[in-house]
């Protein structure tokens, strides 16, 4: 991950004269560096704009600094937002408007009108919103004293989901093969994803990774071994299936750093050269950081090198997933999400087991190794993008992961089961009807807001399946978006 950060830009006008601007660029600083020991980017103060020249040339400077992430606004004093049109329509980066003041409470003794011109953030902050919203910019708006926990936590998740915007603006996706035949849902426009989300997503022969994985050494391997060795334990007396799975990934991570990827895609249809579909090595590339699409999917695997980078520290508990099969037992029903083998550790309950197990799908000439382990409990999400020609759609669920009720011994894959919103019927019934694919992200960092910001960032649609969320008002909300994109 980049070193981001977050600039603080700070409104005014010159009728207040020299020393109240320097209070106000005072106090902006203060803000800046303490807010910037709590949150996992920095905010940087930058300028106490009180001039049309001041706004548009610091927003140019955001929109070409790599470094920048996005700018966050407050107005400690009014500041006429003519000021702020000219800079506003440049802007190319994610924006926050902080609604908030310097002070906490009224001064009852010391309040006169000295204080009330310069604490005009309630007055300032209306004027700032209007432009806003009159340029129709998508914008989030977090109001709350600048000291209070839960509105530090809103600014905070909202940086990574900044974070993710400038991940995927530079994104680039390493695809071997096509995706699996005759499947539908994997499909999809990558001149406009490129267009409309900065992917970049293109393919490399399979004879292009076997010639690396051939040119990989016995000590590289015997390193990673290592590594597998701290981090998991070894189920399998198969120590030639784990070395290979080491190659796999050796020369799989040399491919994408080479060609500056963060996620790739293959198919087990597509296996020429290979003794083994990656399973342990496609596992732990996620849990570096790496996205991953089985059968070619590249859109979920670029989804879950996003959805990562949201997470805490910048790699967070999430994973590739996939719906697998559901409990239908009255009282107790529950979905069983897993893959054949490959699902991202980071989101592992215990610690994970290397195992060998025959699979039987694709062109597997030997047993992989893959790792095994059940998923943690806990709240989470599931998302998927889907292509709706013509459009992106967002598709974002609402989850409550569980204990695995039964042991599934026989079931050699890593798994999580769950509870979907706002039943396991009704969340079906929806998902089905918004058109989300069978491969997800599946996300314990990753909040269903933040999903949403990010959407309205890259200024696609959003769809959200929660608690309240019937299938009728779904259908309805589906209507009026297919009317609404239209007209975009």
């Amino acid at each position: 991950m980049k070193q981001y950060e977050f600039w603080f830009l700070v409104g005014s006008q010159d009728l207040y004269g020299p020393e109240v601007l320097k209070t106000v660029a005072a106090r902006a600083e203060e803000m800046a560096a303490e807010l910037s020991k709590v949150l996992p980017y920095p905010l940087v103060y930058k300028v106490t704009a009180d001039t049309n020249a001041q706004i548009t040339e610091v927003i140019k400077e955001a929109n070409y600094d790599d470094k920048c992430a996005g700018i966050v606004t407050w107005c400690h004093t009014f500041s006429p937002s003519k000021m702020w049109i000219n800079g506003l329509t440049l802007l190319q980066k994610p924006y926050l408007h902080f609604a908030t003041q310097y002070n906490q409470e009224i001064p009852n003794e010391e309040i006169d009108m000295d204080f009330m011109n310069l604490n005009q953030a309630a007055h300032g902050d209306r004027e700032h919103g209007f432009i806003g919203t009159r340029l129709r910019l998508n914008r989030k708006v977090v109001a709350g004293y600048w000291k209070d926990e839960n509105v530090r936590e809103r600014i905070a998740t909202w940086m990574r989901t900044a974070v993710g915007v400038a991940v995927s603006k530079g994104l680039k996706v390493m695809r071997f093969g096509d995706n699996m035949r005759e499947v539908a849902v994997t499909e999809g426009d990558k001149v406009e994803a490129q267009i409309k989300l900065g992917w970049q997503v293109n393919t490399w022969a399979v004879g292009d990774l076997v010639k690396e994985m051939n040119a990989v050494t016995e000590e590289e391997i015997d390193a990673l071994m290592e590594t597998y060795l701290s981090l998991y334990d070894v189920n399998t007396d198969n120590t030639d299936a784990i070395r290979y799975q080491a190659r796999e990934e050796i020369a799989l991570k040399k491919m994408l750093d080479r060609n500056g990827a963060k996620a790739f895609a293959n198919t087990f249809q597509d296996l020429y050269g290979m003794e083994q579909l990656p399973g342990l090595a496609a596992q732990h590339l996620m849990a570096e950081g790496y996205g991953f699409g089985a059968e070619g999917d590249w859109k979920v695997a670029a989804m879950t090198a996003i959805l990562k980078a949201m997470g805490k520290d910048g790699n967070g508990a999430s994973a590739f997933m996939e719906d697998y099969t559901y409990h239908l037992v009255p009282n107790n029903k529950k979905s069983l999400g897993a893959h054949m083998l490959e699902v991202c550790p980071s989101i592992a309950a215990d610690k994970p087991r290397i195992e060998t197990h025959h699979l039987g799908i694709g062109m597997n000439e030997k047993d992989p190794a893959r790792l095994v382990f059940e998923g943690k409990a806990g709240k989470g999400i599931v998302v998927s993008l889907i292509d709706m020609g013509g459009r992106m759609r967002l598709i974002c669920q609402d989850i409550e992961a569980v204990k695995p009720i039964m042991e599934m011994p026989n079931l050699p894959v890593a798994r999580v089961m769950w509870e979907g919103k706002p039943s396991l019927e009704k969340g079906v019934e929806c998902w089905i009807t918004a058109g989300g694919a069978h491969h997800t992200v599946l996300s314990y960092d990753v909040t269903a807001e933040m999903m949403r910001d990010w959407a309205k960032m890259m200024d696609i649609e959003y769809v959200h399946i929660g608690e309240d969320t019937t299938v009728e008002k779904l259908e309805q909300e589906l209507f009026l978006n297919d009317l609404a994109w239209k007209l975009k």
